[in-house]
């Protein structure tokens, strides 16, 4: 359980999480995922990262139940803080990755999952993955700054205000998606591209991550930090709490 890196094949390194029973991350698991993201990315044999996940979806966002248990024993926001500093870690360690990162995506991709994919140079999918921000109905706001990068702005606002999940198959129409494929082919076609990547020259494609993100029309990390400063303020007001709450009675069984 946690966080662990393979290396399939020669210029390829697979970062894999692994949080049961749905990938909801502890604070110190973002912390985790974004030290191994860079750490791949600072090897200089490595050509490009796979960002993988076990079990039954990909990612169910933050462990809404550690910073409920954190609340309720100490009255503070330090799992919130924890949460908000991770994630934010996290999503800049796939953007700012030495290194192409490809994201292979299977089942639920929820809340962070969004910015961990949002912020990754490809997505490779499984036919059953679905991706969505429930945000609304868990008391918290942010990564529509990576949704916006996944599908057009008027289906930002839409998916956001609903809470409701795109396809697999939808992001592919939207460009977003590399491949769909069968859930038992995901690694394999994630690979692939990874593979096909990593034998470019690796100096070149160190200098081609970076010159992309250099004219990315977004601040991906300055616009993520504006969109937490809204959470804060509902957890301070008091809204966040008396939504989350209610979490459980619906959505992911957790």
């Amino acid at each position: 359980m946690g966080v662990s890196t393979s290396s399939p094949e020669k210029g390829i390194s697979v970062v894999t999480v692994d949080f049961p029973p749905v990938n909801a991350l502890p604070v110190r698991g973002w912390f985790d995922l974004a030290d191994a993201l860079r750490a791949a990315g600072r090897d200089p044999g490595v050509r490009c990262v796979v960002l993988a996940a076990e079990g039954r979806g990909f990612n169910a966002g933050v462990d809404i139940k550690e910073m409920q248990r954190e609340t309720r024993d100490s009255g503070g926001h330090r799992a919130l803080i924890g949460a908000n500093r991770g994630c934010f870690e996290a999503f800049a360690a796939v953007y700012e990755c030495e290194v192409p990162v490809v994201a292979a995506v299977h089942g639920f991709c929820l809340g962070g999952g969004i910015g961990l994919v949002g912020n990754a140079d490809a997505i490779v999918a499984s036919e059953d993955a679905t991706f969505g921000l429930p945000e609304l109905d868990r008391g918290a706001l942010g990564a529509a700054t990576h949704l916006a990068r996944l599908v057009p702005g008027h289906l930002v606002r839409a998916l956001y205000y609903t809470s409701r999940t795109a396809t697999a198959a939808e992001l592919h129409a939207h460009g977003s998606v590399w491949r769909v494929v069968p859930r038992g082919e995901l690694l394999g076609a994630a690979l692939e591209l990874a593979r096909e990547i990593a034998a470019k020259d690796g100096e070149l494609i160190r200098l081609a991550k970076a010159a992309l993100n250099g004219i990315d029309p977004v601040d991906v990390r300055r616009s993520y930090r504006f969109e937490q400063g809204f959470t804060f303020e509902a957890n301070l007001g008091g809204v966040a709490d008396r939504v989350r709450d209610t979490f459980g009675k619906e959505g992911v069984d957790r």
